[in-house]
């Protein structure tokens, strides 16, 4: 199966969204079939044999809208988002232009001149700038349905051809003449349709920052010889030179020089990284002062950014449980909107006895004032914003119904290895023999670890290095299963290793004193020299300095905590006590991980899974919500719903804040939505006119319904103020 892309034009309301999804959804070799209304785009799971995208290309457009590929990995660019903006501006000063002189003059239409100006420019917006409205419901009504357009096609014609009948005087003496409200009418819906557009582009404003971050050109070393190139030109392999103050268009490693790099645009993390020799470096990121010389790893669609963008598409594609409710609401709208227009009509023509006129300006107000737009743009809205902020704090949501569904998470399942530590062993204490120094024993260790690569030596190498002991390299060094190291340092055989290696030694650890309460279940290693012990260190992986605080914060927001760890039950267990978790679990394989999952989802809790390594993978993937730390293995990323950019513990609460106050947003929108239409109809349909002489005319309903959509859009834009308190 292959997941293609497509930007949809020609899509008036949400129930659009909803007839190319059933339209699609019902043809074979089609799997899936989503599209985001705010986004104007679909998704489609398909068979390329049995239906290329050619062939989806064709489908939707006889539904009667158009369609083209989106590159993978991309978006639309920026300047094609402008021309639809700038279409939209046009298409409303025009009809403002036509429709003001109508407006204006329409109390003196009987005279000659004035009338037949009015009758020319109110046919000159209905069949240009109304004609889109005419061409959607041609083709909604072919397919046996309706939609907004059909509304507004109804109200707009119903409008104009009863006054062009009473102009040519079909209608006898009693014809009122009202060109005005089909001309205004039309201008209105122009009006909301150019603010949505505005403000939908408000709303997908980080991710269109986050793609033109991309690099254009590089400079591409060639048998030692410097090249600009187009940076899509790059392939895996190529040199390329990084010079101050550029970009780096592509992922690498460094292979020479150093430099500070800012890579907050990926990770969120404000503070440059210093970078040299073998450190890899993300394409997008800005270089410092210095000059690099890099080998790209990922290039393309490989690249990291690539892949962000690609999930932050795919995450505001994403359609959240609670926009099923409004698709439903939706799917019925149209067809219950004309029935209760009819219904207006009947009632205050036929039963209670007004004018004709009268009753039939209060049908089209009802037919133009109820349109599902708010509603179908309530939830995808909330979540572009939500996703765009979580991408501005480095907090990458792949789906963007998981913002609704980290808000109801019950149970939090914590990684120890990397999610509550820091996945890196650190030299916490040194023991040294009666005799020997502290720095003695480090620079014995330092000296045997030099050549190693194991996480031990390297721990004892970085002490060492912080602590400004400089150790000389050591000769015939042997790493021996594992389970030791020995070497000669300057003459001395040197041997360091577990007590069990040491004992294969015939080395009594009897010298060395008392072992510490603070290095109580930290790895031990000891060092001898000349067949004696002169000392040992404990190792071990620290937690997360705000490891303590993230499990209270989750604790406070009613969740419940529970640490799971493959590590020993003594060393779990005193974490577990330090950072005060819930419940652990010790000693568990990568199945029982998921099993644990199962076992919460089984007991009625929606279960969130943290984690970084690939024996995370399987829990990640089963847990309602998987949280991937970006410091893990790239199996954890693909099998998370989350990643945390920055491996900063305390995102975990940020993301169910985001989520909390997205779902919030979404529920308001929802509110309003059917408040206004649950209030507006009513009014348009004269409830007021009896008790005050109040009637709301068709164009001041059409323009109610515009601002209905522009209010939930901005609605959404607030979401913007939790960024600061996250």
């Amino acid at each position: 199966m292959t997941v293609s892309r497509f930007a949809i034009t020609g899509m008036s309301c949400v129930n659009c969204a909803g007839r190319v999804e059933k339209g699609l959804s019902s043809q074979p070799g089609i799997t899936r079939a989503v599209v985001n209304f705010a986004l104007e785009e679909l998704t489609v799971e398909h068979d390329p044999v049995e239906l290329p995208a050619e062939g989806i290309l064709a489908l939707v457009t006889g539904l009667g809208y158009g369609a083209r590929p989106v590159p993978a990995g991309g978006e639309l660019r920026d300047d094609e988002g402008a021309d639809r903006l700038a279409l939209q501006r046009n298409w409303l000063i025009f009809t403002l232009v036509a429709s003001l002189p109508i407006m204006v003059t329409m109390p003196f239409h009987h005279q000659p001149l004035l009338g037949w100006m009015n009758l020319l420019l109110a046919t000159a917006v209905q069949f240009s700038a109304g004609l889109t409205f005419y061409r959607g419901a041609w083709y909604s009504l072919r397919k046996g349905s309706a939609s907004m357009d059909t509304l507004v096609a109804l109200g707009t014609s119903a409008a104009y051809f009863y006054s062009l009948f009473a102009f040519f005087g079909f209608l006898g003496e009693q014809g009122d003449v009202f060109f005005e409200t089909s001309a205004m009418l039309i201008a209105f819906i122009r009006l909301g349709k150019y603010l949505e557009a505005r403000a939908r582009g408000k709303a997908g404003e980080a991710l269109r920052k986050l793609i033109r971050l991309q690099a254009d050109k590089a400079r591409l070393l060639f048998e030692g010889e410097e090249r600009e190139v187009p940076a899509s030109q790059l392939r895996r392999g190529d040199i390329v030179l990084v010079r101050p103050g550029e970009t780096v268009p592509v992922d690498g490693v460094i292979i020479q020089g150093r430099s500070t790099l800012d890579e907050s645009m990926v990770t969120g993390e404000s503070l440059p990284v210093e970078k040299g020799e073998g450190d890899p470096v993300s394409g997008a990121t800005l270089n410092g002062p210095g000059l690099l010389t890099l080998r790209a790893t990922r290039v393309g669609e490989g690249t990291l950014l690539a892949q962000i963008v690609r999930m932050v598409q795919e995450a505001q594609g994403d359609k959240a449980p609670i926009q099923r409710f409004a698709d439903r609401v939706s799917g019925l709208f149209v067809p219950v909107v004309v029935a209760l227009s009819l219904a207006t009509f009947a009632l205050w023509y036929l039963l209670l006895g007004e004018e004709f006129i009268f009753a039939f300006k209060l049908a089209i107000a009802v037919v133009v004032i109820a349109c599902p737009c708010a509603m179908g743009l309530a939830t995808p809205t909330a979540i572009m914003v939500g996703s765009g902020i979580g991408l501005n704090r480095g907090i990458l949501i792949k789906r963007g119904s998981v913002l609704e569904i980290i808000s109801h998470v019950s149970v939090i399942l914590l990684d120890k290895t990397g999610t509550l530590t820091r996945g890196v062993p650190e030299l916490v204490a040194l023991i040294p023999a009666p005799g020997i120094s502290e720095e003695g024993v480090l620079e014995a260790l330092a000296a045997a670890g030099k050549g190693s690569s194991h996480p031990l030596s390297q721990a004892a190498v970085r002490e060492a290095v912080r602590r400004g002991i400089v150790a000389d390299s050591a000769e015939e060094i042997r790493e021996l299963g594992g389970a030791g190291i020995s070497c000669l340092y300057r003459g001395v055989e040197l041997l360091v290793g577990s007590s069990r290696f040491m004992a294969e030694h015939g080395v009594s650890l009897e010298p060395l004193p008392q072992v510490p309460e603070v290095v109580a279940g930290s790895s031990l290693v000891y060092v001898a020299a000349g067949g004696r012990v002169v000392g040992g260190a404990a190792y071990a992986d620290l937690l997360k300095e705000n490891a303590p605080q993230v499990v209270e914060c989750l604790r406070k927001m009613g969740i419940t905590t529970c640490m799971i760890t493959g590590d020993r039950r003594e060393v779990a267990q005193g974490i577990a006590r330090t950072v005060g978790v819930d419940s652990f679990e010790a000693e568990v394989l990568p199945e029982r991980k998921q099993q644990v999952v199962k076992e919460y989802q089984k007991g009625g809790a929606l279960v969130a899974m943290a984690g970084d390594g690939i024996n995370d993978a399987p829990a990640l993937a089963q847990a309602d919500v998987g949280i991937a730390m970006n410091g893990g293995t790239d199996v954890a990323k693909e099998s998370g719903d989350i990643v945390l950019m920055k491996d900063d513990l305390m995102d975990l609460v940020r993301a169910i804040r985001l989520g909390r106050a997205t779902l919030a947003k979404i529920k308001q929108n929802l509110f309003w939505a059917l408040l206004y239409n649950v209030a507006g109809i009513p009014i348009a349909a004269g409830a007021l006119y009896y008790p005050f002489h109040l009637t709301l005319r068709p164009e001041f309903a059409g323009l109610a319904m515009a601002f209905s959509s522009v209010s939930v859009v901005g609605n959404s834009l607030l979401l913007r103020r939790i960024a600061r308190k996250l």
